[in-house]
């Protein structure tokens, strides 16, 4: 992903779509394609996204001959695995809220990872239809849960834009924790001078 967002997702039932994972720009869409036929998921672009195309000949050559490179995209893979694992916990077990409130504090440490977040604004060109199938909610739900967020003053939201008002309760209410997602500096510290 060079730019913009792509998501993972499966039909259910040939035509409720569940979405499984939301790429941002530096993810590879499809790691696991190097070593199986093809995915198991389809891959859709959320609005505008730029990607590029490597050859899996190539890449596969390549990896052979790097060992840190190697190493690098096997630690990849067990990122996204965790991530995986936090999705299905978080449809499991919260709260409509709380799902929706933990997917924004991800995507949040994650862009603001890249730099791709300002004033801690996420600027993410989904319908509440899209937010409604990350979550595994209807659309009317989540457009109760959108207003419940702007309610409680921790976030403004507005078409394609999330502004992030007071990040503690935010965190406090998807019961986030960042360590999953293995970075060397904690979300905390990623957002604290944006939410200063």
């Amino acid at each position: 992903m060079l730019s913009g967002f792509v998501y993972g997702h499966k039909l259910v039932n040939s035509s409720r779509r569940q979405i499984t994972s939301l790429l941002v720009p530096g993810d590879i869409a499809d790691l696991q394609c190097l070593y199986v036929p093809k995915l198991d998921h389809n891959l859709s672009a959320l609005g505008p996204a730029v990607v590029a195309f490597f050859p899996h000949a190539a890449f596969r050559a390549i990896l052979d001959q790097s060992p840190q490179l190697s190493q690098a995209f096997w630690r990849e893979t067990f990122v996204e695995t965790a991530i995986a694992r936090e999705w299905i916990a978080n449809l499991g077990r919260r709260e409509a809220l709380a799902r929706m409130a933990h997917v924004i504090c991800e995507l949040a440490v994650r862009l603001r990872a890249v730099d791709r977040t300002g004033s801690f604004s996420l600027f993410i060109p989904w319908t509440q239809m899209d937010v409604a199938d990350v979550c595994g909610i209807s659309g009317v739900h989540a457009n109760r849960v959108v207003q419940e967020l702007r309610r409680s003053r921790v976030l403004d939201w507005d078409p394609r834009q999330i502004r992030i008002l007071d990040w503690d309760a935010l965190t406090e209410i998807a019961d986030f924790s960042d360590d999953y997602l293995q970075l060397r500096i904690a979300g905390r510290d990623l957002v604290a001078s944006e939410v200063a």
